[in-house]
């Protein structure tokens, strides 16, 4: 295993706010810890960066907030479940996928709300 230097963690952070999907991560008393650029623009006019530091459930329905317990509960049961398929949002032709976060023991640190995009990108190639 690769030991986490600080210039690496500023590598994976780069890596993710420079992600054009929302990121939103939780940790597991289920508090927002972090919210990439994207994220925070998503849910402007749910406060934006001001979620950071929330309990998720304050952002969601009962229903969605069942279904957040029963997941990180299927996480936390085997190390080997690690993503589940939430739902499809046709509108914006995405994939939406919970995947949980490990330590390098394997043990469960949290968990982020993973969107893949199936529109085709039409910008051009190498266009500077």
């Amino acid at each position: 295993m690769v030991p986490l230097t600080p210039e690496l963690s500023k590598l994976f952070k780069s890596i993710v706010d420079q992600d054009r999907a929302p990121v939103v991560v939780c940790d597991t008393m289920h508090i927002v810890v972090y919210m990439n650029p994207a994220a925070i623009e998503a849910y402007k006019d749910d406060g934006g960066a001001k979620i950071i530091g929330t309990h998720i459930f304050d952002c969601h329905s009962e229903r969605a907030n069942e279904m957040i317990r029963k997941v990180v509960d299927w996480f936390a049961a085997d190390k080997g479940n690690n993503s589940i398929h939430t739902f499809y949002n046709s509108r914006q032709n995405k994939d939406v996928y919970m995947v949980a976060l490990r330590d390098d023991d394997g043990e469960l640190i949290g968990y982020y709300e993973k969107h893949e995009y199936r529109n085709k990108d039409d910008t051009p190639f190498y266009e500077f």
